[in-house]
C-alpha cells in the first residue's frame, strides 16, 4: 500500500502547475532506493513516468505524453538512475548529519545523472545535429532546466527524507518500510 500511495502522489505531482523540471522523481527514486528492496524500487520511478505520461497523452496534456522513443527510453533511464543513489545512502542512514550530508549529495548526483542521460536522449533523437558540437549545444541549451533540476530533487529529497525521519523517529526506518509493504 505504502508502494502505491507514493506513485500515486509522484503522479498527481507531474499534473499540478511548476516550473520546467521542479518534479519530485529524483527524490522518489532515491528514497526507493533507499527503502524499498528488490525490484520494487526501480519500478516505482518507472511506473510514475508511463503513468503520467500515458494519462497525459490521452488527455492531451502539454508536456507530458508520448514522444521521440530515443528520449523517452533515456527520459525513463535516468529517471531509475536515482534508485542506486538512493541505495548507497541507504548506507549513512541513520546517521544524522551524515545521511543527511547522503541525501543532499545523493541529491546532485541524481540531478546530474538525470541531465547527462536525458540531454543525451535529446541529442540522439537528432533534435540537434549528430556532432560533437551538436551534443555540447544540446548540453548547453539545457543548463537552465538542469538548475531546476536539482532545485527541485533538493526541494523533494529534502521534504521526502525529513519528512519520513520525522515520522519514524526512534523507530529503525528500514524496518517500516518493509512492513509496509
Amino acid at each position: 500500500m505504502f508502494y502505491f500511495a507514493l506513485i500515486l502522489v509522484a503522479i498527481a505531482s507531474r499534473f499540478m502547475p511548476h516550473p520546467p523540471n521542479v518534479a519530485c522523481l529524483g527524490a522518489i527514486g532515491m528514497f526507493a532506493g533507499c527503502y524499498c528492496s528488490g525490484r520494487i524500487a526501480w519500478l516505482i520511478p518507472a511506473a510514475i513516468l508511463l503513468c503520467s505520461d500515458t494519462i497525459g497523452q490521452c488527455l492531451g496534456v502539454p508536456g507530458l505524453g508520448f514522444y521521440s522513443p530515443v528520449t523517452m527510453v533515456c527520459v525513463y533511464a535516468a529517471a531509475t538512475l536515482a534508485v542506486p543513489v538512493g541505495r548507497l545512502i541507504s548506507r549513512t542512514e541513520g546517521k544524522g548529519f551524515k545521511f543527511a550530508g547522503s541525501v543532499a549529495g545523493g541529491s546532485l548526483i541524481a540531478s546530474t545523472l538525470f541531465f547527462l542521460v536525458s540531454n543525451f536522449g535529446v541529442w540522439a533523437s537528432a533534435w540537434y545535429p549528430s556532432t560533437g558540437a551538436g551534443l555540447a549545444n544540446c548540453y548547453i541549451a539545457a543548463i537552465p532546466f538542469y538548475g531546476y533540476t536539482i532545485a527541485g530533487d533538493l526541494f523533494f529529497s529534502a521534504i521526502a527524507f525529513g519528512g519520513y525521519a520525522a515520522v519514524t523517529a526512534g523507530q529503525p526506518a528500514r524496518e517500516l518500510a518493509r512492513q509496509a509493504v
